[in-house]
């Protein structure tokens, strides 16, 4: 009875000295991987091929959330971001139908008016410029927002986002628009596979 006894104690003291050992820098390694997921950077990785050849299938990419403005976890309260989404930017979002995450090329934001004609984006009725990786997409007309010679205007905050896979790609085509509300973050780059390494641009 009494082997038993000095057991547990023997036990009960070990288990204490790992708990002050161990358990706290667990816990507060966790709860600060928590907080830089929610705050600052994500990992999500690449499910389909609609962002071909930009992304593939099984890439594993780092998001910013903090450029954007994070969201508060469990409120509808976002914090203030350090710049608004650009043109050209590859940015994952809440797809509005289902809640799944996305991730797609901002074509266009709101107060502009966007048209595909003959392959190209024409925002505002002028060819888009500055953005390579979007000039020479071929975009086909494609849905009910993508049809040739029907322009667009972007609702107030809203965005009009495009797969680099044009041929290959639901997006704001088929569905309409993005709400503002909806934004996770910028892509910044790929970091797994390792020979796929590189900042996304």
């Amino acid at each position: 009875m009494i082997m038993k006894e000095d057991r547990k104690l023997a036990v009960k003291k070990w288990i204490k000295r790992w708990m002050n050992e161990w358990g706290e820098p667990i816990l507060i390694a966790v709860i600060l991987a928590l907080f830089i997921r929610a705050f600052f950077i994500q990992a999500f990785k690449i499910p389909s091929g609609s962002m071909r050849p930009t992304l593939l299938e099984g890439d594993k990419i780092m998001v910013n959330k903090l450029l954007f403005g994070p969201k508060i976890p469990f409120t509808n309260y976002r914090l203030p971001g350090l710049r608004e989404p650009r043109r050209g930017d590859i940015v994952v979002f809440v797809y509005p139908v289902d809640k799944r995450d996305f991730i797609k090329r901002l074509a266009a934001m709101d107060g502009d008016t966007i048209e595909i004609s003959n392959g190209n984006i024409l925002i505002n009725g002028e060819p888009i410029e500055g953005i390579p990786e979007m000039s020479k997409i071929y975009y086909y007309n494609r849905g009910k927002y993508g049809r040739e010679r029907a322009p667009l205007k972007i609702p107030e905050d809203s965005y009009f986002v495009l797969g680099d896979n044009s041929g290959s790609s639901q997006d704001s085509r088929y569905w309409g628009f993005v709400p503002g509300e909806n934004m996770i973050g910028r892509a910044m780059f790929i970091w797994w596979p390792p020979w796929r390494i590189r900042v996304l641009k």
